[in-house]
């Protein structure tokens, strides 16, 4: 009898699981479920937000074969009223977890993102990692030209496109969670990837041609079928953007993060006056930074340690001697300073934002939390002086040297 009535108690719970969970596989399954790849955010008339969700199409995650994604519009007066409303458009849950890319409108972005920022890291699918661009052009219109040539996959693309700026230091890897982290700090500012669309989808009557040292997203001379770019950094004091940085202040920006691995400069040839050498720099180790907080004028000194090869040469140069070597050398140290310095001052005294964190190394000469609060580090960057001390040792790249 006892074994009946087991049996019977086994039975029933086994139909229990099978009716509580048939309802949620059914309609919460992979195949039943959207899976948005991006978001982009513009502004609207009447102050509400245009929110486009980018997906992968169906044939694209089952074949590998290449095509393009699909983007859905919607205005709303908030993301949660546009993420509600697109599910009822598509008539299925979408799902946010792969979501890889947030894209703002600078002219949002002008207006503040706070509101829109909290949302987000509010929602438990929107991962902290998901990086976020600050579009020159409509966030619309980036998603809709953003069509890697060498990835198949667009998400493949998304989850790779931001480790370029180890090995050029072009953009930084901005997400999310570190922007909202930054809003809410007392030592530092936010910061975002500045995008763009490049030449080739742009009207010809706005390309620029530009140098390496002022190359920003949407004014570069790239020509391609990638549709989108990435050059330089939107610069934000609390959620409003205030500035941007070009691909060479970018690489001042990640050296002082110490977060990136190599980066090429060109830096004046000391034999040649008219030329300039290519050279391929790596850091030799952490940037040294300190900073003294005794008066209201805060001093902060920047110590950087490079390796370099030089990558370009002139038909008729010499054999680089140890002695021609020194002297380069000493060029590139002159050079570094001078970029590192001028940017510094930009971000403190053209925007009064500390992207780079050196509240962090200010806030050890506080005893309190409460006296560091009342230094005012954010308000008080702008007055900020600087002093950067670079040593570098550059050697050829040719495979034979003078004998």
């Amino acid at each position: 009898m006892k074994n009946i009535i087991r049996n019977i108690f086994i039975f029933i719970v086994i139909i229990i699981f099978i009716l509580a969970f048939s309802h949620s596989y059914s309609s919460l399954n992979i195949d039943n479920l959207a899976y948005v790849l991006a978001i982009g955010i513009d502004s609207t008339d009447n102050d509400n937000l245009q929110v486009s969700f980018q997906f992968s199409t169906p044939v694209s995650i089952e074949s590998g074969e290449k095509s393009d994604p699909i983007v859905n519009t919607v205005i709303s007066s908030s993301i949660s009223n546009a993420i509600n409303m697109i599910n009822g458009y598509l008539g299925t849950p979408i799902s946010m977890s792969h979501c890889k890319v947030i894209i703002f409108s600078e002219e949002l972005a002008q207006k503040g993102i706070s509101d829109e920022v909290y949302t987000l890291i509010n929602d438990t699918q929107i991962t902290p990692a998901a990086n976020i661009v600050i579009s020159k052009c409509d966030a619309k219109y980036y998603l809709e030209q953003t069509k890697p040539e060498l990835k198949n996959l667009i998400s493949k693309y998304y989850e790779t496109f931001t480790t370029s700026s180890k090995y050029t230091g072009f953009i930084p890897d901005a997400t999310i969670g570190d922007f909202f982290n930054d809003l809410t700090s007392q030592t530092r500012e936010p910061y975002a990837i500045l995008g763009g669309v490049n030449s080739e989808s742009r009207d010809e009557n706005n390309q620029t041609s530009q140098t390496e040292s002022d190359l920003k997203a949407n004014t570069s001379s790239v020509s391609g079928k990638n549709g989108s770019e990435d050059f330089g950094i939107a610069v934000f004091r609390g959620d409003k953007i205030v500035g941007e940085l070009t691909t060479l202040e970018t690489v001042c920006f990640l050296n002082m993060k110490n977060n990136i691995d190599r980066f090429l400069v060109s830096i004046p040839d000391p034999e040649n006056s008219n030329n300039l050498l290519d050279i391929y720099i790596s850091p030799s180790n952490s940037t040294n930074i300190k900073v003294d907080t005794s008066n209201s004028t805060p001093y902060v000194e920047v110590n950087c340690n490079f390796s370099g090869r030089i990558y370009s040469m002139s038909e008729n140069s010499k054999y680089l001697s140890p002695d021609i070597l020194n002297e380069i050398s000493k060029s590139c140290d002159s050079y570094l300073e001078s970029i590192f310095t001028d940017y510094l001052y930009k971000t403190s005294k053209d925007f009064n934002s500390d992207i780079n964190s050196i509240g962090t190394y200010a806030l050890k000469n506080f005893f309190t939390t409460k006296d560091f609060e009342k230094y005012s580090w954010l308000n008080n960057y702008k007055n900020s002086f600087f002093k950067v001390n670079v040593n570098s040792s550059i050697k050829s790249s040719m495979l034979i040297t003078e004998t």
